[in-house]
C-alpha cells in the first residue's frame, strides 16, 4: 500500500550540564577545577533513501526523538554525545513545517538529507572557566535545549513519464505490458486506487547500454476531480515531477461517451489543477485498438481522433502489444531528446 502522506513530531537531543568539580587528591588540598563539559544531543535527521517506497512507516509513529547529551563529570571527563536518529524517508519527499506550512527542504534524490531538528550543545563544565583571575571557578553552564517541531511529508513519486485519462482508459494494461510492475487490472473503472511506478525496458542501441524509462501510473480522472470528485487529485501531485505525459484515451468507451470530449475533459481538468502540470508535454495514445480488426481500422480512427483534437495520436493495444515499440521510442526521444 502506497502511503504518500504523514505528520510525525521530532525532537533533538538536549545538549548534557556542564559539571562543578574539583581536584582532589592526597597531597593536594587545593586541587584546581576540573568538571567536564556535557555532551551534544543528538539531531533527527531525514534521509532520502534508494528502496524506501512509501511513507507508511513514518505514518504508524508519531514521535522521533533523538538521544539527549551526558552531563559531563568530575576529573574532566566529558559526557557522552547523545546518538542521532536517522529517519529513512522515499525519494521524492517534500518536507514542510506543519504550523508555518514552509517548505523546509525536497528531498528529490537518494541521500539528500535534512536536518530536522539539531541537538543542542554541550554545557561547558567549571573547568572551561579558569584563569589566571579566576583560578576557583564554581559555576558551569547548562546544555543547550532541545529542538522540537511537527512536520508534514507529502511524497512526490519521481518517473520519466505519468499516465493520464479517465477510468478504465487502459493505464494499468499498459504500465504492465512495458513493465514488470503489475497493478490490478479489470473491466470497470477505479480499478486503480493508488499509483504505481514500473521500468520500461528499451532495447540497447549498438553497444550501448541498456535504455530504461520510469512510469508512473495514477487512477484516472473524472470531470470535476480539480474541485475534489473521484480519486486523482490525491495523487496527481505524483506526476509533477515528470518531464512527459502520456494521455491514453480509450477509442471505443464501454459507456458510448465520445473519446474527444473525453480527451478535453482530461486536459481541462489537468489545466484547473495545474498549468504548469497542463503545459507539460504530452503523447497521446489511443487505447484498446486490437477491438479494430485491421491495422488500416487502427489508422483512419487514429487519424479521425487526432483531427479532432489537434494533436497527433499514437494508436496502440496493451492487450496485443500493437504499437507499444513506437510509442515508447517517442516517449524516450521526448525524455531524453534523443531521436
Amino acid at each position: 500500500m502506497l502511503v504518500d502522506r504523514a505528520n510525525i513530531h521530532v525532537r533533538s537531543g538536549k545538549g548534557g550540564n556542564g559539571h562543578v568539580g574539583y581536584r582532589r587528591e592526597k597531597y593536594v588540598p587545593k586541587g584546581g577545577p576540573n568538571g567536564g563539559d556535557g555532551g551534544n544531543g543528538g539531531s533527527v535527521v531525514l534521509i532520502a533513501t534508494n528502496g524506501v517506497d512509501t511513507l507508511l512507516d513514518l505514518a504508524g509513529r508519531h514521535h522521533w526523538h533523538a538521544g539527549n547529551g551526558v552531563p559531563g563529570g568530575p576529573k574532566q571527563r566529558h559526557g557522552a554525545n547523545g546518538e542521532d536518529l536517522h529517519v529513512q524517508v522515499p525519494p521524492g519527499t517534500l518536507v514542510h513545517d506543519a504550523v508555518t506550512d514552509d517548505l523546509l527542504a525536497d528531498l528529490d534524490e537518494p541521500d539528500k538529507r535534512l536536518v530536522a531538528a539539531r541537538g543542542g550543545r554541550g554545557g561547558f563544565g567549571n573547568e572551561h572557566f579558569k584563569s589566571a583571575t579566576n583560578q576557583t571557578p564554581d559555576y558551569a553552564t547548562d546544555g543547550e535545549p532541545a529542538e522540537e517541531r511537527e512536520l508534514r511529508l507529502e511524497l512526490k513519486l519521481i518517473a520519466d513519464v505519468g499516465l493520464v485519462g479517465l477510468p478504465n482508459a487502459g493505464k494499468s494494461t499498459m504500465l504492465a505490458a512495458v513493465s514488470a510492475a503489475r497493478p490490478k487490472t479489470a473491466d470497470y473503472p477505479f480499478t486503480t486506487l493508488e499509483p504505481h511506478l514500473g521500468i520500461a525496458e528499451l532495447p540497447a542501441r549498438l553497444a550501448g547500454s541498456p535504455r530504461r524509462l520510469v512510469i508512473a501510473d495514477i487512477p484516472g480522472l473524472i470531470e470535476g476531480a480539480h474541485q475534489g470528485h473521484g480519486l486523482g487529485t490525491s495523487f496527481l501531485r505524483h506526476i509533477e515531477r515528470t518531464r512527459l505525459l502520456v494521455h491514453l484515451v480509450d477509442f471505443d468507451p464501454a459507456e458510448g461517451s465520445d473519446p474527444v470530449e473525453n480527451y478535453r475533459v482530461i486536459r481541462n481538468e489537468l489545466s484547473r489543477y495545474s498549468r504548469e502540470l497542463a503545459a507539460k508535454p504530452q503523447i497521446v495514445a489511443l487505447s484498446k485498438m486490437d477491438l479494430l480488426p485491421s491495422d488500416e481500422d487502427r489508422r483512419e480512427a487514429a487519424a479521425l481522433i487526432a483531427g479532432a483534437i489537434g494533436e497527433d495520436v499514437t494508436p496502440v493495444s496493451a492487450a496485443t502489444g500493437f504499437g507499444v515499440a513506437p510509442l515508447l521510442e517517442r516517449c524516450w526521444t521526448a525524455v531524453r531528446g534523443e531521436g
